[in-house]
């Protein structure tokens, strides 16, 4: 059977994007490969004339989720004039972004699981992280200084991704959004006591 040009990189990324969601939303460990290509109808043989090994397409997925997920903000952030930091902060821990993890921060689905991934996978993770510390930092006051950004995007994007991690975690509705909230208000908290010291 002759495919259409095209037809072999179309189905990498159908691969690709199944996997990005499942591994948000499932974790990298509860995914299997036989499972995933029953997600997008191909057989388990015909991953390996995509990917060398699961650990190949997991690198892959973490680089695309982390861009796409960084296009979404961005475009959220961007439409809002006034605050660009609170934006963001209001967006990230959102009980849509809570809801929803296999479309949400690749660092508050998986940082967890990122311990124990290769090198070569931590380190395509923290290249992720370091463009959304990017993010954070160019929505920051402009009366923060220069040298003062980066620390402090360190420290919103730890706040909320650990904000997330736990409202995610919690069997308790109410104490999922309590968490949102307070996550939301120290996130703020930091920004503004760091426009104080300024």
């Amino acid at each position: 059977m002759r495919y259409e040009k095209g037809h072999k990189e179309q189905t990498r990324q159908r691969i690709v994007e199944a996997a990005s969601e499942r591994f948000r939303a499932d974790g990298i460990d509860a995914v299997g490969v036989v499972s995933l290509m029953n997600d997008v109808g191909l057989t388990q043989g015909g991953f390996y004339n995509h990917f060398g090994s699961k650990e190949d397409l997991v690198r892959e997925c973490i680089a695309v989720g982390s861009n796409a997920a960084m296009e979404r903000f961005a475009i959220r952030v961007a439409a809002s004039a006034d605050e660009p930091w609170r934006a963001l902060i209001d967006l990230y821990l959102s009980t849509m972004h809570r809801d929803h993890p296999e479309h949400g921060c690749m660092a508050a689905a998986l940082s967890g699981e990122m311990g124990r991934r290769p090198a070569s996978t931590r380190e395509v993770f923290t290249e992720g992280y370091e463009e959304m510390l990017d993010l954070i930092g160019s929505t920051l006051p402009q009366d923060i200084a220069a040298a003062r950004r980066r620390t402090l995007a360190i420290a919103v994007m730890s706040s909320m991704v650990g904000s997330m991690s736990l409202a995610r975690a919690v069997a308790d509705p109410a104490l999922s959004e309590d968490i949102l909230a307070l996550g939301r208000r120290s996130s703020v908290e930091l920004v503004e006591a760091e426009r104080a010291a300024a």
